[in-house]
């Protein structure tokens, strides 16, 4: 890749530039050899005539020593050469890499039945044993899972569109009805006719408590609590289960399932406290991954949506991320509240950006 070529790629990304706009800024970077100033800005060594990216290994320079540049071509202008440690005038290996699984997935999701392992790491050009560690890292799932998830979308698109099971079934490329019914139960959630007729068949329990914050309610199949939401109109909060599920047996909790709800309103009031509840979480393989994530983000602290992304090895991915915490069905009890923006200020939240303030308040000072 030549030097301005690198310009033109940082030009599309004005606001990482921004972000280390100064030198004091770029130098901290430096410092902390931080792989998401790549592209923002290239320091370059007087002393060595060599220039890098922000998280090259190399041995650090003395800051009386350093200058930065916007780009390859301007560092080269100045008399620098390339570093061969981290080659910034190249793709990163990181961006060869993430540009080999983008290309698997495109295959896997327009595949009718899915290519082995052997023929999608031979397409990208890697053998099958790396091709799979490399998916798996930056993906977050295996190639297998990530093409069943495929033909389970393509299996609640069609089901949701008013396809017959047996449409669906051969249209996510299932050749038998038995392995048809054993992965898309799973990944549905129920099974295919029930949930082509929104949840027919399959019961929820619920009911609608107050809570410092206002509204609450708590839903449970017989697998767990599905659904936890937060709001002003316990009626409307009705309604949004309802649209959920527009024709699953959905009945009022009785006095045993009210205590699940006083456990919920106690995880509000006081986070410290926990939640010994079963969960029913249903999600696409991406959504479980992220989720599972924000549930390992320890009371009373925060991370990024850059940071998530970077946690489930897929760092280009954080506004995926702030799609899946924007879908999240459990409020608190899987933690989307406690993802911020990277400078840490509080971003949108499904359930009010207040509510979001108070809880991390709380749990501050639990």
């Amino acid at each position: 890749m030549s030097g301005g070529e690198n310009e033109t790629n940082e030009a599309s990304c004005p606001s990482k530039a921004n972000r280390f706009s100064d030198d004091e800024s770029r130098w901290q970077a430096l410092l902390r050899r931080d792989a998401e100033a790549d592209g923002a800005f290239y320091y370059a060594v007087r002393t060595t005539g060599v220039y890098c990216r922000p998280s090259c290994a190399a041995r650090r320079a003395k800051r009386e020593n350093v200058r930065f540049f916007t780009s390859c071509a301007q560092a080269e202008r100045a008399g620098f050469r390339a570093c061969k440690r981290c080659r910034p005038n190249q793709s990163s290996l990181v961006h060869h890499h993430s540009d080999a699984v983008a290309q698997a997935c495109r295959i896997l999701e327009k595949a009718e039945e899915p290519p082995s392992l052997a023929e999608l790491a031979d397409t990208v050009g890697m053998s099958p044993h790396h091709f799979h560690r490399v998916f798996k890292a930056i993906a977050g799932v295996t190639p297998k899972d990530y093409a069943q998830e495929q033909r389970a979308r393509r299996v609640r698109d069609k089901l949701s569109e008013g396809a017959t099971v047996t449409e669906a079934m051969h249209s996510a490329g299932f050749a038998s009805n038995g392995r048809f019914y054993a992965s898309a139960s799973k990944e549905l959630g129920m099974t295919p006719s029930a949930f082509r007729a929104g949840g027919q068949g399959v019961s929820i329990r619920f009911s609608v408590g107050e809570c410092s914050l206002g509204s609450i309610l708590v839903a449970a199949t017989d697998k767990g609590v599905c659904a936890i939401f937060l709001g002003d109109d316990p009626d409307e909060l009705a309604r949004e289960l309802q649209r959920r599920f527009p024709k699953a047996k959905i009945e009022g909790g009785d006095s045993s399932f009210d205590s699940w709800v006083a456990q919920v309103v106690a995880l509000v009031e006081n986070p410290a406290r926990g939640l010994d509840l079963p969960l029913d979480i249903r999600g696409t393989a991406f959504q479980m991954r992220i989720w599972e994530a924000l549930r390992q983000i320890p009371l009373g602290s925060t991370a990024s949506y850059a940071e998530i992304a970077a946690r489930i090895g897929m760092p280009q991915a954080a506004r995926a991320v702030a799609g899946a915490c924007a879908a999240n069905p459990i409020a608190v009890a899987i933690p989307c509240h406690r993802v911020v923006r990277t400078d840490e200020s509080l971003s949108g939240y499904r359930w009010g950006v207040q509510r979001k303030a108070e809880l991390l308040k709380r749990e501050r000072q639990s």
